[in-house]
Order: structure tokens, then C-alpha cells, then sequence
């Protein structure tokens, strides 16, 4: 089953690869967010941003891994869907904790 699963997930990938990929014509700065240019650039930093609260959160190793490959694989809707349905709030490591007396 697992073996299905990524093989579904490397095939989803590589297309999504093939659509992203330049083409001869000349286009603009403003093009779609897989295809480059500054919308392209903006959708990276979002997602890297999402990655460090991925990784900085308290949760466990294997959820984080898995935030990790859906923000990867599915930067636009993966990244929408951690925002919106992750439950950030309950998982932020806000830093020091006080030690129990």
C-alpha cells in the first residue's frame, strides 16, 4: 500500500514538473505561481516560511514530516491547507518554558 501511495506521489510530482517547465516564449514577470516569476517566487516563501513552523513546532517527529511533504509536493493547496487546518495555535513552542517548581 505504501508503495502505491508513493509511487502515486513521485508520478504527481514529475507531472506537475513537466507543467512547471519553461517554454521558448517570451513571457512576463507576472505568470502563473508553478511557472515562475515573482508570483512563483512569492508561493516559495511562503512555503519555507510554513516549513521553519513546521519544523520549530512541538509536534511529533512523524507529523512533521508529513506537514513537510504536503507543503513539498502540494506548495499552493498544501501550504493553504496547514494554515487553515493544522491547529498552529496548540503546537507553537513559544520558547522557554517555566520549570516546575
Amino acid at each position: 500500500m505504501f508503495q502505491l501511495v508513493l509511487a502515486a506521489l513521485l508520478q504527481l510530482s514529475m507531472g506537475l514538473l513537466v507543467e512547471a517547465a519553461p517554454v521558448s516564449a517570451q513571457g512576463t514577470a507576472w505568470q502563473g505561481p508553478a511557472g515562475g516569476g515573482i508570483l512563483g517566487f512569492v508561493v516559495l516563501v511562503l512555503d519555507v516560511i510554513a516549513w521553519v513552523e513546521i519544523i520549530k513546532s512541538n509536534r511529533p517527529p512523524l507529523n512533521k514530516l508529513l506537514w513537510c511533504l504536503v507543503v513539498l509536493f502540494f506548495p499552493i493547496v498544501g501550504m493553504l491547507i496547514y494554515y487553515l487546518f493544522s491547529n498552529r495555535a496548540s503546537h507553537n513552542s513559544s520558547g522557554y518554558e517555566a520549570i516546575p517548581s
